[in-house]
């Protein structure tokens, strides 16, 4: 998950004190439609997330956590609503800034884990459970309210508390506010951005699960192609060896053999070359995994216009495979999303699954809910706001150029790279995987790039990625604003950021 700022106003009818309080008295702060189940101080490194109840102390994550106002609070602004929240202050050296945090896949809990991150940077922090408990998409079967609140009204309605709680406990208000979100969260912070565009100073989504309809269409499409038939699916065990020709074959086109695919756009793989010369073997793939294998590696299209729908999976990504085609079931997200929001029924069978109809079924159901797909940023650009977006080359889970695509439908709606490049920038990480993970350098800093963008107006052309092995740099590389890539200068280790410069291709 990554960060977003919130600027904007909070609801007249708060109530909140004139002055600094003490944390145990904000349980009887008065909010509308909400109330405080409970608000008391914690001790550095004394917070025990409910999942580590039980006589396993705090884990590693929480035991370096500065002591902090932990408020919780239900939210319900409509009558099936039954959002929770939590709110987290430093008890000392409050940076004066918020940072709000996003979940993964269907939510059903507090983001401690970004929470605690946020707080050791100073921050006072919120996260939700987007109104429901559990991982599964069954809660929104007959609460189209809960679905709501899951699309994107809860992560708006823990704004506007959250910072009058920030405002109650301090005496003033956060200076800047900010949205940090991945996958669900990259998707929540798109909503964000253009439904409340005031929420927000800055804003990363990155490897946003967006849109989404699409998105579990095209998933479902690739089950159908290598699960259905037990003939097309491809084991496990023979990703590696997919993976090692795709490298081959790709790795040398940005002029560096480092096992990284610069931009994997310009790899034109054909898994034909793999096909088994005679019988089936680990070293080779069968005429129907070939097919598989082409269905996942390409666009999801229309089968009577032959327009885009989703894009495939780019080379370089076959290490990760598992989680959309290995099966024996399609992907979690997707197929409660038909089950229990589209068909409304918990024994819906994705074998039946035809694209044409049923997507344009989930659009008419979804009527623009859960899909952030609005070019339309005017707003947000208008009061300041910065976009920040990043996505992984080799995301196994939501196909990279989901992002390069919204991105440039923004650029053109909104005048040109020109007039754009001053608020919104993506950046697309080479080996990476899902949020993280991958072969390539995976760890760099969104938070800091965007507090200098928003705070100091330093614009990021370049953010230096790194990829570490048991604590040890093993390479750093820079992640270039797109559609710029990192190219190698020709001389010096290709394993040093230094020794590459961004240029377009």
């Amino acid at each position: 998950m990554r960060m977003i700022l919130i600027v904007g106003c909070v609801a007249t009818a708060l109530s909140v004190p004139a002055a600094a309080a003490t944390c145990e008295s904000l349980a009887s702060l008065t909010l509308p439609d909400a109330t405080i189940t409970f608000a008391r101080p914690i001790g550095a490194g004394e917070f025990t997330p409910p999942a580590a109840r039980g006589g396993r102390g705090p884990g590693a994550a929480f035991k370096a956590v500065p002591a902090f106002c932990r408020v919780a609070a239900t939210l319900q602004p409509t009558g099936d609503s039954d959002i929770k929240i939590e709110v987290w202050m430093p008890a000392s050296g409050w940076n004066g800034k918020f940072q709000a945090v996003g979940n993964g896949g269907w939510a059903g809990t507090i983001s401690y884990p970004a929470m605690a991150e946020a707080l050791r940077r100073g921050y006072a922090t919120t996260s939700t459970d987007t109104g429901h408990t559990g991982a599964t998409g069954a809660f929104a079967l007959g609460h189209p309210e809960k679905f709501v609140d899951f699309a994107y009204r809860s992560e708006h309605e823990m704004t506007v508390k959250a910072k009058a709680i920030v405002d109650g406990f301090y005496g003033r208000g956060p200076r800047y506010s900010y949205w940090n979100g991945c996958s669900t969260g990259g998707r929540q912070g798109l909503h964000e951005a253009q439904r409340f565009p005031g929420d927000y100073d800055g804003i990363i989504a990155g490897a946003s699960a967006n849109p989404r309809t699409y998105l579990n269409s095209w998933q479902l499409s690739v089950a159908q192609a290598t699960l259905k038939d037990p003939a097309s699916n491809i084991p496990a065990s023979k990703y590696p060896m997919i993976h090692q020709a795709v490298v081959a074959a790709c790795d040398g086109l940005d002029g560096v053999k480092d096992g990284l695919i610069t931009d994997p756009t310009r790899c034109h793989f054909d898994p034909n070359v793999l096909e088994c010369k005679g019988d089936d073997g680990p070293a080779c793939l069968t005429a129907a995994q070939v097919t598989a294998a082409r269905k996942v590696m390409s666009p999801l299209k229309n089968p009577h216009t032959g327009a885009e729908i989703f894009p495939g999976l780019e080379p370089g990504t076959e290490l990760a495979w598992a989680g959309l085609a290995g099966g024996p079931e399609p992907v979690a997200t997707a197929l409660d999303q038909f089950k229990y929001v589209v068909f409304k029924d918990s024994s819906w069978d994705w074998r039946t699954f035809d694209l044409e109809r049923d997507l344009a079924t989930a659009n008419a159901v979804d009527r623009g809910t859960v899909n952030a797909i609005n070019p339309d940023l005017k707003g947000f650009a208008g009061h300041g706001g910065k976009l920040l977006m990043y996505h992984g080359w080799s995301d196994g889970s939501v196909a990279p150029r989901a992002s390069v695509n919204y991105y440039n439908s923004v650029v053109k709606t909104m005048g040109g790279t020109a007039k754009t490049m001053g608020w919104i920038r993506l950046f697309m990480v080479p080996g990476m995987g899902h949020c993280g993970g991958g072969e390539g350098p995976n760890s760099f800093d969104m938070v800091t790039t965007l507090e200098e963008w928003v705070e100091n107006g330093k614009a990021p052309d370049q953010i230096i990625a790194t990829r570490l092995a048991n604590g040890i740099v093993q390479r750093t590389r820079p992640l270039c604003a797109y559609p710029q890539v990192a190219v190698y200068k020709g001389t010096g280790s290709t394993d040093e950021a230094a020794n590459f410069v961004c240029r377009a291709q």
